[in-house]
């Protein structure tokens, strides 16, 4: 788990892309201790960034040239200084490698970490391509893709005033993802999951019936599933299409990121939020 470091934050209205990191501290006690019910704590004892905010953070590092043009390094870099965020097996191996190469993961890691990309891109086709080159260095497999360039065109989308019928039809027709399955009949039988194909239509899901940014999170939780990592996509989306982050969230979220973590989403938003 990752160490607190600051016991306050800025305003929400200065920084931008925090939808996916609220949305993975306040789905990460969840992750493994599911609920089915959209009536849980925000902010219970334990809670923290894992993964999913560590390599968001390795994209908006990327994006800036803040460290080094090479995705791999920036990703890197953030796991050499997080070791303990909750990797997975496979991608523990892939930070730790002399060479690191692709490994065909199909998993949801692709989706969790693409959401600055959308923030970054100028047009629809940027942000597809920018979400490709985000996946392809891990989760190379078609699947790990998609998930990830689905995700990204949902955000962009909803940056630039998309209604979500029209974001829904795009995802469906374009991704061939079933984004019509109301939550109340995916919850009952739903377990956890991670691949892209099974978690990442969910999670989209999830912003598409909520009615702000919290719900579209708690949605997410409540599916019983991967938490941290559906939370933290459906909250991506949520956050571009409501126009941000409650500041009452940001403020219990802050205090719970690394300083450096804390920096490069500053000069992320300092780049980007103008868009």
């Amino acid at each position: 788990m990752v160490q607190n470091v600051q016991s306050s934050g800025p305003e929400t209205g200065h920084l931008c892309c925090l939808g996916a990191v609220c949305g993975d501290v306040i789905g990460s006690v969840y992750e493994f201790n599911s609920v089915k019910t959209k009536s849980f704590p925000l902010f219970p004892k334990g809670s923290h960034p894992t993964d999913d905010t560590m390599m968001t953070v390795a994209n908006m590092l990327w994006l800036t040239g803040g460290g080094s043009d090479s995705l791999v390094e920036c990703m890197r870099q953030l796991g050499a200084s997080h070791p303990h965020a909750g990797y997975g097996g496979g991608f523990r191996r892939w930070l730790s490698s002399p060479r690191p190469e692709p490994y065909g993961s199909y998993g949801n890691g692709s989706a969790m970490r693409v959401s600055p990309v959308a923030w970054a891109a100028r047009s629809l086709d940027e942000a597809l391509s920018l979400a490709r080159r985000s996946a392809e260095v891990t989760h190379n497999h078609p699947e790990g893709i998609k998930g990830a360039q689905a995700t990204a065109a949902a955000i962009f989308m909803a940056l630039h005033s998309a209604t979500k019928d029209a974001i829904r039809q795009y995802v469906e027709t374009t991704f061939g993802y079933n984004l019509s399955v109301p939550l109340s009949d995916i919850r009952p039988g739903y377990r956890f999951e991670v691949s892209c194909q099974r978690s990442v239509p969910e999670a989209l899901s999830c912003f598409l019936e909520s009615d702000s940014y919290e719900d579209a999170v708690r949605n997410a939780v409540s599916l019983g599933g991967d938490a941290d990592t559906q939370a933290a996509i459906a909250g991506a989306v949520a956050e571009a299409f409501y126009g941000g982050v409650p500041e009452a969230i940001v403020q219990s979220v802050w205090p719970l990121l690394p300083v450096d973590v804390q920096q490069i989403i500053i000069g992320f938003s300092s780049r980007f939020r103008p868009c």
